[in-house]
């Protein structure tokens, strides 16, 4: 079955690879360093997906400058880097995948809310990037999830209309992201369990990893 004309669109931090314990922990390491308590499972469910200068901003006020925020950010990510580069890896399934789609035609995309500095160290560290034939990452769009702009741009890159996209999440702020984007999606439970998105009608499945998906049947509908 050719799928010419659609697209996989992957979020990368906790889909591709299952690292969003370490970004949650790497920020609260982050806080803690300045005197402010974060709970972990609050903090991921209304963060992930945001840009880093955003949950700065949100966290230690807007009246922070830019090349403030900047600063910030960078500080966290060098933690993030540190705490995660041993545990490298992609989720199970994931290159057998991307192998069997793009056989059948289907554009590779990732849109993650992640900076470049963070996209090479997952993406070119584990020489992923060669397989997408787009990415888009903070510095292309100027707001986070659930803002659709990373999708919406991804898409057009892709040359593929919204409806014929699928969009792989594995965070309510994604998955509403998609919503509003006007893909449908599927979620990952490398974060959190299935029920966790049933509020969401554009999730057409739910998988602990990618070797539990059939891409004929995700694009039957």
């Amino acid at each position: 079955m050719s799928l010419e004309k659609s697209a996989f669109i992957f979020d990368m931090d906790g889909t591709i690879v299952d690292n969003m314990a370490f970004h949650t922990q790497s920020w609260i390491t982050f806080f803690e360093q300045r005197g402010m308590t974060i709970d972990a499972e609050e903090f991921f469910r209304t963060t992930a997906g945001r840009q880093g200068k955003e949950i700065i901003r949100a966290h230690m006020g807007e009246h922070l400058k830019d090349d403030e925020v900047l600063a910030l950010n960078l500080e966290k990510e060098s933690v993030y880097r540190e705490l995660y580069g041993p545990h490298r890896k992609t989720v199970g399934g994931f290159d057998e995948l991307i192998r069997r789609a793009k056989e059948q035609g289907v554009v590779l995309a990732v849109a993650t809310a992640a900076p470049n500095a963070n996209i090479e160290f997952t993406l070119d560290g584990l020489d992923l990037r060669r397989h997408f034939d787009i990415v888009v990452g903070a510095a292309d769009v100027a707001r986070g999830k659930p803002n659709p702009d990373g999708f919406l741009l991804a898409a057009e890159r892709c040359a593929v209309p919204p409806e014929r996209c699928i969009v792989f999440e594995d965070a309510p702020l994604g998955v509403e992201a998609a919503r509003r984007a006007g893909m449908r999606c599927v979620v990952l439970t490398t974060t959190l369990p299935a029920n966790a998105f049933d509020e969401f009608e554009n999730v057409i499945a739910v998988a602990a990893d990618f070797s539990e998906l059939d891409i004929d049947a995700l694009f039957a509908d």
